[in-house]
């Protein structure tokens, strides 16, 4: 038998397998297979060479609840939010269900993240301030399924705000920036890192953002659930805060390490005034790669890599950029990469979830036109019920 020797990892304190979570230890042994398959994405693999669906977590009817609670972003949880959720279904036995409470509107396939029964509130944004209406279904949601722990990602987006309010709320305990959770215990860094502090399940847990691997050897049941005195309790409060909205700011102020959208030029753009029209028309902040930076095409404060910026946007498009590993290392953390580039073998395209293999140029001149066209055809629409709110106001 193949056997592989696991790198520790020290942003992964964790190693998955079909029993939980396991810490990861120097020299630990594992199955080659077993790897591979988690290497698919959590598939098992048949003894043919097949592969076949991943098992459901538990079919017995469940006694407990684990609640996880996060905010949606544009119908879909971030990696933070789905860390957490697989924490929850790794460290629930058989006999408890994982719920997931969905602040806005959620488009993922949320048995596949570990979920059994799904709450969703789409009337809930991610982008409003409503800290107390948020903080009052949270409360007729634990009176309602009465779960043992809650379990929330320990963000700066909302979810680590409300998890403690909640705790001050409700009087219950809270362990904050969790790094290590298991089925008895949770553990955070003290003394600037240099050791652990446990102590046994809270009853509100705030999870640390890459303390868990979200990829499982299981699903869940995947209920939608319905829970009527939230919908109903589900309108705003009165509040003695006035959420002022979000301030629309120019793209290019925005730091590279705060742009939820990237357009980043490599040496294969020679267009620079077309490039930063592009990002003009996109609303998105410009980054280079370190070539591009050399050559002049860009200032320093521009350069994305190991060598410049980490960035995690949400949208990264790389035109004209080859991929080296210094580069790839600073968007590991974005979420979806399009990569546009002549090369289709090149190293950013393994990394990208959308290639387009064309020149950089057309490429630019053809997304103008078209996000133009986008936005004069959606004028021209609003345009009746525009000329019709006017002859009614002047009635």
């Amino acid at each position: 038998m193949n056997t592989i020797l696991k790198r520790i990892d020290p942003r992964r304190p964790f190693t998955i397998s079909a029993s939980g979570l396991r810490r990861i230890t120097l020299g630990a042994v594992v199955d080659a297979a077993a790897v591979y398959g988690e290497a698919l994405g959590g598939l098992q693999t048949h003894a043919h060479g097949g592969v076949v669906a991943r098992p459901r977590r538990t079919t017995q009817a469940p006694q407990h609840t684990l609640l996880v609670v996060a905010h949606s972003d544009r119908g879909s949880l971030d990696e933070h939010a789905r860390q957490t959720l697989a924490a929850a279904a790794l460290i629930a036995d058989a006999q408890t269900q994982v719920a997931l409470l969905v602040l806005g509107e959620l488009k993922d396939d949320a048995a596949v993240l570990g979920a059994d029964k799904i709450i969703e509130l789409a009337s809930f944004d991610r982008r409003t301030f409503a800290p107390q209406s948020e903080l009052q279904v949270l409360a007729a949601c634990v009176a309602q399924l009465a779960p043992a722990h809650i379990v929330m990602p320990d963000n700066a987006t909302g979810d680590g705000d409300l998890g403690r309010r909640y705790a001050a709320y409700a009087r219950v305990s809270v362990a904050t920036h969790v790094v290590e959770i298991s089925g008895t215990h949770v553990a955070t860094y003290v003394h600037a890192k240099k050791s652990f502090a446990t102590r046994a399940l809270p009853d509100v847990i705030l999870l640390a953002a890459g303390a868990v691997d979200p990829r499982l050897p299981f699903v869940g049941a995947g209920e939608r659930l319905d829970i009527p005195s939230l919908v109903t309790g589900n309108k705003p409060a009165s509040t003695a805060y006035r959420d002022l909205g979000i301030e629309e700011i120019d793209a290019a102020q925005v730091a590279l390490e705060e742009a939820d959208f990237i357009v980043s030029a490599g040496n294969g753009v020679t267009d620079v005034g077309a490039f930063e029209k592009l990002a003009g028309t996109l609303g998105a902040a410009i980054g280079a790669s370190r070539v591009a930076v050399d050559n002049g095409m860009f200032t320093r404060d521009k350069q994305i890599g190991a060598t410049g910026k980490t960035v995690e946007a949400s949208v990264y498009i790389a035109f004209g950029i080859s991929g080296a590993v210094q580069h790839l290392q600073g968007i590991k953390d974005c979420r979806h990469v399009i990569a546009i580039n002549l090369d289709g073998s090149a190293p950013i395209v393994k990394r990208a979830n959308l290639t387009i293999i064309g020149g950089t140029q057309t490429t630019i001149a053809s997304l103008i036109e078209a996000v133009g066209l986008a936005r004069a055809a959606r004028s021209q629409a609003a345009l009746p019920l525009t000329e019709t709110l006017a002859e009614g106001v002047a009635a």
